[in-house]
């Protein structure tokens, strides 16, 4: 019981860890696993290798998440996405992401170089990264709606909840920030104050469906004791059935797939010695072991 609770535990504070190598200051509420200097260096070739795929997809936008720890209990491999943008001001191909300042106790709108959103994992050793590519005039919605800053802050709640329920305006989580710029972007929804009450509606009305997470009697006595975990803002009969719906990185990736049959998607892992970049939507394989048809690159080799 225990374990199944830090399991969940570290779904929720996925984005507690989105500023992770910026500052220490901006995640004290959390603790990320010791990297040598060896595995510094690993990771930073294998964000060499994420920017090289994305520079030669062509396009300007994607749909990115990372793993960090082990959530395969849940049938989870991604804990948290963001939009990563060429044209950012921050450097090319930062992600604009959502995470919750811990020091400030509020979520705040952060632009990250992929090398810094790679090192938030908990597990340097073993890690996997998901890039959906996006074309033609949804990426381009997409793209203007992540590069407006006023009005991606306007998709921004003053209150957190990790595992924030996606149809409620009390709270949000990471991952339902990143929905709900999607429904902005493609509904072509009005900056209004009203604008994220119509983004949830919209994705409502579009079928989008986070995933029921079976969660048991403990959390639902332990959620008053646990920072950034709350359950006032979901449905009764979804905590009556002992679990909870929250957005992660797999639904926001069915949603799209199910509206841009066209969107291309690269899943790249590392073992700490090689990386494995597989085209397509057919998952790696666990243990980052390569497949037929998979590109294999040698960490300690690449340049």
């Amino acid at each position: 019981m225990k374990l199944r609770f830090l399991l969940f535990a570290a779904i929720v504070w996925c984005c507690a860890q989105g500023a992770h190598a910026a500052s220490a200051q901006l995640r004290f509420c959390d603790r990320a696993a010791p990297m040598s200097a060896q595995q510094q260096d690993r990771l930073l070739r294998l964000a060499a290798l994420v920017k090289q795929e994305l520079d030669e997809s062509g396009e300007t936008v994607a749909l990115v998440a990372r793993s960090g720890t082990d959530l395969g209990r849940f049938g989870l491999r991604y804990s948290h996405a963001g939009v990563s943008l060429k044209a950012s001001a921050n450097a090319p191909w930062s992600v604009r992401q959502l995470y919750y300042a811990c020091h400030e106790q509020r979520p705040r709108l952060y632009d990250q170089g992929l090398s810094g959103f790679l090192f938030g994992t908990d597990d340097p050793t073993v890690g996997y990264v998901s890039i959906v590519l996006l074309s033609g005039t949804e990426a381009a919605a997409l793209e203007g709606a992540a590069l407006d800053t006023g009005s991606a802050l306007r998709l921004l709640s003053a209150a957190y909840s990790a595992n924030a329920y996606p149809f409620s305006l009390r709270y949000q989580n990471c991952n339902q920030w990143v929905a709900e710029l999607l429904a902005a972007a493609w509904g072509s929804l009005d900056d209004t104050p009203d604008l994220r009450r119509n983004a949830q509606r919209w994705l409502a009305q579009r079928g989008y469906e986070p995933p029921a997470i079976p969660v048991g009697a403990w959390l639902m006595l332990a959620a008053p004791f646990v920072p950034l975990i709350h359950l006032e803002d979901h449905p009764q009969e979804d905590l009556d059935a002992m679990r909870v719906r929250t957005s992660v990185p797999a639904a926001i990736e069915a949603f799209v797939r199910e509206r841009l049959p066209a969107a291309r998607r690269i899943e790249m892992c590392h073992d700490g010695r090689k990386a494995v970049i597989r085209y397509g939507w057919e998952p790696v394989a666990e243990g980052c072991r390569p497949q037929a048809g998979d590109r294999v690159v040698d960490l300690d080799a690449a340049a």
